[in-house]
């Protein structure tokens, strides 16, 4: 986490990246540069929050899922961030993107009352459970890149599952860390019922027109 000299929350920490976004198109580049190496777990709060309201922007998921998924990938590695010019270099419009941002914010605000630093330490403490939350968080990422995007909630429960990983990793709170696990346990039974529901309706379709 980066170093916060005025003892900030993080809601607050996150309300001031969403201030100091550029006014007419914002980079994952630039935001990198803003908040440096160090603070890429509340980057990827940040990216998530537009995903916990009902908005759509076309090709937002795939980009900022890309960039959470190497912000995972790097922390289960150990290395620093590295991101292909196309990601670090897609330009998104702010006053789209704000709104959203804003609107999720509260989701952040209501984890941060219930996470509690070092609660359910065995879930986050050692080299294994790093391992495991990492994979988790990576996991997470790829269903947010799911395309899925046009069904209600596809991308809200991965968002939910990288806000909490954010949190429970930031704060070391095993408890936040575990509601990320069952929310990616929840996304993968959504999108199972989503793709059998849609084999049924192909094959009843598939009966009629061939009937």
């Amino acid at each position: 986490m980066p170093p916060d000299p005025d003892g900030q929350s993080l809601g607050a920490q996150i309300a001031g990246m969403i201030e100091r976004l550029p006014p007419d198109h914002v980079t994952l580049g630039e935001l990198l540069d803003l908040f440096g190496d160090e603070g890429l777990l509340l980057l990827c709060i940040l990216l998530t929050l537009v995903f916990l309201i009902p908005v759509s922007i076309p090709g937002v998921s795939t980009v900022f899922g890309a960039a959470i998924l190497l912000v995972g990938v790097s922390r289960l590695l150990s290395r620093q961030l590295w991101l292909p010019g196309r990601v670090r270099d897609r330009r998104l419009p702010s006053d789209r993107l704000r709104p959203g941002l804003l609107g999720g914010l509260r989701w952040v605000q209501r984890m941060e009352r219930l996470s509690r630093p070092h609660r359910l330490s065995a879930l986050v403490d050692g080299r294994t459970q790093d391992v495991v939350n990492n994979l988790g968080f990576i996991l997470a990422a790829l269903l947010l890149m799911a395309p899925f995007g046009f069904v209600p909630f596809s991308n809200t429960l991965p968002a939910l599952a990288l806000l909490a990983y954010g949190v429970g990793f930031i704060q070391r709170d095993g408890g936040a860390v575990l509601l990320g696990h069952l929310a990616n346990v929840g996304t993968m039974v959504y999108f199972a019922l989503l793709i059998g529901g849609g084999g049924m309706v192909a094959q009843e379709l598939f009966k009629r027109f061939t009937a």
